[in-house]
């Protein structure tokens, strides 16, 4: 799956916030505002320092005092992300975080195995299909290409054609890559845009689609499913399209803004919207189910781990849930009770999950137990970077974006 959100009750995230200035919003102007304006529910406030959790018995990695490990090493990049949960991978062996130039590190030692001067748009996702990484060319030269992971060398390269402006791979499949591009006008200036394939053999256009007018080409995540293709924007819609022709199969406004990722599970797409978290038929859109969190509170961002679903709320509760029926699986208050920061992207490892914050003092990386949502511990690195943390895995170390520094810590 690629790509897909969360809000903080009564005003935007401040990753939204992040996203918008990568899409032309001045940085400088955002950097000294940005650090105070999480919500207090959802961070947990000020001065409250998560106590010692216990050991991890099963994976035997935590200190015995419960506290976070020591990283297996750390560096400096070039990252220049936004949030998403796409601007960190880790493949072949090597982690890439979005950025230019753009770097792979070995994940074993941090050595650089490979740099990349104008290699992606940073903030843009780094997308992964069939061996294959996809990055909206950082030349702007309305190119997207294709690069081997391990090594840095490109494999493909396609253009959408010279009346679109700078197409955004948005997901990518086994044999189509999907980006998002503006259709240019004769002046130079753009109103609408459109949503195409590209066949990742050959590089030709294998369809295209104009957007309704007032879409955007930014803001989008998407995910691609069997035939579907799906995706939200920042307009509340709810968008499923044939991967086989692009013609669309429905649509439909969402209750709130989504603005970050859903999940896609067997024939459901799932997705939070404020207080409830709904899963909708891929097929037509209908509803299968849906969960409700506590009043004044919201669901966070969604991540599907190994068929468990995986999201946090603002009233800092951590949910397992069954993605095909919406069953809960546990409830854990771990987060609240060490007055901890609710994380918003996971991965889990053997028997721990782990989940990556925006910023705060009680943030950082969390590392659960998969089986009840205890706290093991919490890794920050006490800069007081304002960038939200993002998290990857290789099944062997953990792997930690704040700002430029990244952090390995074992799995």
């Amino acid at each position: 799956m690629s790509k897909g959100l969360g809000t903080t009750v009564g005003r935007s995230s401040r990753r939204r916030i992040l996203r918008l200035a990568g899409g032309g919003i001045t940085m400088a102007a955002l950097g000294a505002g940005l650090t105070g304006c999480e919500d207090e529910l959802a961070t947990g406030g000020e001065g409250s320092t998560p106590p010692p959790r216990s050991a991890s018995p099963e994976d035997g990695k935590a200190p015995d005092d419960g506290k976070a490990p020591e990283p297996l090493w750390t560096k400096s990049t070039s990252a220049q992300t936004y949030g998403d949960n796409d601007e960190l991978v880790a493949v072949d062996g090597v982690v890439i975080a979005s950025g230019d130039p753009l770097a792979a590190f070995d994940g074993a030692t941090g050595e650089e195995r490979w740099s990349l001067p104008d290699g992606a748009v940073p903030g843009a996702p780094l997308l992964l299909g069939d061996g294959t990484l996809y990055l909206e060319s950082g030349k702007y030269d309305g190119s997207v290409a294709g690069y081997v992971p391990g090594s840095g060398k490109e494999a493909w390269r396609s253009r959408l054609g010279k009346e679109y402006r700078q197409p955004r791979p948005v997901a990518v499949d086994a044999e189509q890559v999907y980006v998002i591009a503006e259709i240019l006008e004769a002046d130079g200036s753009s109103h609408t845009n459109v949503i195409a394939a590209l066949n990742s053999g050959t590089g030709k256009v294998a369809w295209k689609e104009q957007r309704d007018l007032g879409t955007q080409q930014n803001g989008i995540h998407a995910a691609v499913q069997g035939r579907y293709l799906v995706y939200t924007d920042f307009k509340n819609n709810l968008t499923v399209r044939d991967t086989a022709t692009g013609k669309q199969v429905w649509t439909q406004k969402t209750t709130k803004t989504s603005y970050g990722p859903f999940v896609v599970h067997q024939d459901l797409v799932i997705v939070p919207q404020g207080q409830r978290l709904q899963a909708f038929a891929l097929s037509d859109g209908s509803e299968k189910w849906s969960v409700r969190t506590e009043e004044f509170t919201s669901f966070r961002e969604p991540s599907l781990l190994e068929d468990v679903l995986y999201i946090a709320d603002s009233a800092r509760t951590l949910w397992a849930v069954e993605p095909g029926t919406g069953k809960k699986i546990w409830q854990s208050t771990a987060l609240k009770d060490a007055s901890a920061q609710v994380p918003r992207q996971f991965v889990k490892v053997g028997g721990t999950l782990y989940g990556a914050t925006d910023l705060d003092k009680q943030g950082g990386i969390h590392a659960f137990d998969a089986k009840t949502g205890g706290l093991r511990w919490t890794f920050n690195d006490k800069s007081g970077d304002y960038h939200s943390w993002l998290v990857a895995t290789d099944g062997k170390r953990v792997y930690a974006l704040h700002g430029k520094k990244l952090h390995a810590l074992p799995a």
